[in-house]
């Protein structure tokens, strides 16, 4: 009997075996975008702790529109990669303004809106629209590169061009199939063909995966070069007052832009110093270093506490809670939820 379609195998597979309670699994393109937003470079566990809060604060674009980018950014803190929030407040403004309050249906018009690329469009497009599009993130990715031998550092133009090519290829015309099989493609690469120790017993596409046929399973996707990740310092003054921090608006660039901070110093000495200022110390320890990872290099940050007595200047500090509900770099959350 001859195999069923790549695609047909997958949506078979995705509907006995796929995910079908996810909380954005619906036809409504907002719902569809956020958690496709969300889901960028971060893991379905943490997005489904998020996900129901963001929705609960801004249920539809016009709320998320019409919001204050700091209550977006507040929203948003600890989820990390503050951009995608900003992008998404943005692209919530242009479907206000520039499409009557509707999401698109045409994958170009969606990638119009600032944060959407060409694999996110055409996810929306599938899910909300029913249209015939072809998505194309790391799972899906790693699924294409393994079946159908495709070798190349993912990130190589030819490469980009062989597996947008293949996943086009894939494509079923039935549009109740097309929203299985792309989900299934998800759900495959989430639950089975995963990076290490891929589970390809348990495959629907096991029976013409090149991969497996040539024992490439390990090679396939090839790995990008690694490079080598600079190591930084910094010492971050938490400063306390009874139950009030001192904190400060970051600048509009560099990291963690717009969020508010510890202020920071290249070493004790010097936080210590701007402490004082601040006001008479009464207590000062230094708390465990803890370290931080961005995509281009590591923070270690030395947290300075210190008790002020009388502060200076009062309308510099924020209550401890009214601190918590703004938008936070994920480790000053942290410090601020976890020290006393």
């Amino acid at each position: 009997m001859p195999l069923l379609s790549f695609a047909a195998r997958i949506a078979a597979w995705q509907t006995r075996h796929g995910r079908h309670h996810l909380p954005w699994q619906c036809d409504d393109p907002y719902r569809i975008w956020l958690s496709e937003i969300m889901l960028q470079q971060t893991q379905v566990a943490t997005v489904l702790v998020y996900y129901p809060h963001f929705l609960a604060r801004f249920p539809d674009v016009a709320a998320l529109a019409a919001a204050a980018e700091d209550d977006v950014l507040a929203c948003w803190s600890g989820l990390g990669y503050y951009s995608r929030a900003r992008n998404l407040h943005h692209a919530a403004q242009q479907v206000m303004r520039d499409y009557g309050g509707h999401f698109p249906a045409n994958r170009a018009a969606l990638e119009t809106l600032r944060g959407v690329g060409r694999s996110t469009a055409a996810a929306i497009a599938v899910f909300a629209y029913g249209h015939k599009e072809a998505i194309l993130d790391g799972n899906v990715k790693r699924i294409l590169a393994r079946h159908a031998g495709i070798y190349g550092a993912p990130e190589r133009p030819a490469t980009q061009q062989a597996l947008w090519a293949a996943a086009e290829a894939c494509l079923p015309d039935d549009a109740a199939t097309l929203r299985r099989y792309t989900q299934g493609l998800m759900d495959l690469g989430s639950a089975i063909c995963t990076r290490s120790r891929p589970q390809c017993g348990a495959c629907p596409i096991a029976a013409d995966c090149y991969a497996l046929a040539h024992d490439a399973t390990a090679v396939l996707p090839e790995k990008r070069r690694p490079k080598t990740r600079p190591e930084k310092t910094t010492v971050m003054l938490l400063a306390h007052c009874g139950d009030s921090v001192h904190l400060y608006r970051r600048p509009d660039s560099g990291i963690w832009r717009s969020l508010w901070s510890l202020p920071e110093y290249d070493d004790a000495d010097a936080a210590l110093h701007a402490a004082r200022r601040l006001g008479n110390i009464t207590t000062q320890r230094l708390l465990p270093v803890i370290t931080h990872t961005f995509t281009h290099y590591t923070l270690h940050i030395t947290p300075l506490a210190v008790q002020i007595g009388h502060p200076a200047n009062p309308a510099d500090w924020l209550p401890r809670e009214a601190a918590l509900d703004k938008g936070l770099p994920a480790p000053v959350r942290r410090l601020l939820t976890t020290i006393g």
